[in-house]
């Protein structure tokens, strides 16, 4: 089991303490340069702020990292970020990188994603890992099974999770969620947020089906719907520019476990329409570069029994 420890400043984690209805936050770098590979999703992830005040002030749990502009940042988080408005994130980010923005620029920073968030009350802040150097100015990540003070983490999750949990740091673990199915598969379940930004950036902003890269008319759709039992996993999801989302929704298009593009002979029936559609039918859809991250095959073979439109 893995856990962080990542640096961050007085204004960022007050604001978010002070609305405790934000369970999901995005902890942004100013830079994205540099993709965030320490945890998986689901392992822990606490605050520690700069220094005179130096404590462990909360914590979550990874959802995922992306690398995103500004705006979509906000449009993604809002208050989420940290801060209670575009004009205000922006400013920060200047900050930080020692340089205003100019007007129109909309700069790519690093995000990652934490989920189930909590912030200790005023006075029963932590002290840091012992061996948390006062010169790491970004964060430390820690191998649970190997550190000397794997006692310390333990009693940090239990604050985080509300109860104590029996947990044995020599093995992978992460906090799950409500899953279908075999409930020994390991879920690797986003926040809401975080799912649609990771589902952007894994296709690459380009519309699965389409290829169409205009990024006001995309949207993550979820295979399996929430309702229907589905989660906010990336081989959940679909990049799908709207309209096609829609039809992929009411069972006009569909996905076969190969990840090619199926048409509904009733699109054409209903609509006398959709030959844009079925130029494209069975021909392999866009996908994501990292196998883990394509669609799954559970997921495909549910909505082609459930909504999908065979004849």
């Amino acid at each position: 089991m893995k856990a962080y420890v990542g640096v961050t400043d007085g204004d960022w984690y007050r604001f978010l303490s002070a609305r405790p209805g934000l369970n999901e936050v995005n902890f942004w770098r100013p830079s994205s340069a540099r993709e965030f590979k320490v945890l998986t999703p689901g392992e822990p992830f606490f605050f520690k702020s700069h220094y005179p005040h130096n404590r462990v002030v909360g914590g979550g749990f990874y959802s995922g990292f992306a690398q995103l502009r500004v705006s979509e940042a906000w449009e993604f988080f809002g208050e989420a970020n940290g801060v209670d408005s575009l004009q205000q994130m922006r400013a920060r980010i200047g900050h930080y990188r020692r340089a205003p923005m100019a007007v129109g620029e909309d700069p790519v920073i690093g995000c990652v994603f934490v989920r189930d968030t909590r912030f200790f009350p005023v006075g029963e802040e932590v002290d840091p890992p012992p061996d948390f150097a006062s010169n790491i100015v970004q964060g430390k990540g820690y191998d649970l099974a190997a550190h000397a003070h794997a006692g310390y983490f333990e009693e940090l999750v239990f604050r985080l999770l509300g109860h104590s949990v029996e947990i044995d740091f020599s093995q992978p673990w992460h906090r799950g969620g409500p899953v279908y199915g075999d409930p020994r598969l390991t879920p690797r379940r986003l926040g809401q947020h975080a799912f649609q930004a990771v589902v952007l950036r894994a296709y690459d902003r380009r519309c699965a089906i389409t290829g169409n890269k205009i990024r006001p008319v995309l949207q993550a759709a979820h295979i399996r719907p929430l309702p229907a039992g589905g989660e906010h996993r990336l081989d959940n999801g679909l990049l799908l520019r709207s309209d096609v989302h829609t039809l992929f929704d009411r069972g006009y298009l569909g996905v076969d476990p190969n990840h090619r593009l199926l048409v509904s002979p009733r699109l054409r029936e209903e609509f006398g329409n959709g030959d844009q559609f079925y130029a494209r039918a069975g021909r392999q859809i866009a996908l994501p570069e990292r196998r883990p991250d394509r669609p799954g095959r559970e997921f495909l073979e549910w909505h082609l029994d459930e909504v999908y439109k065979a004849s």
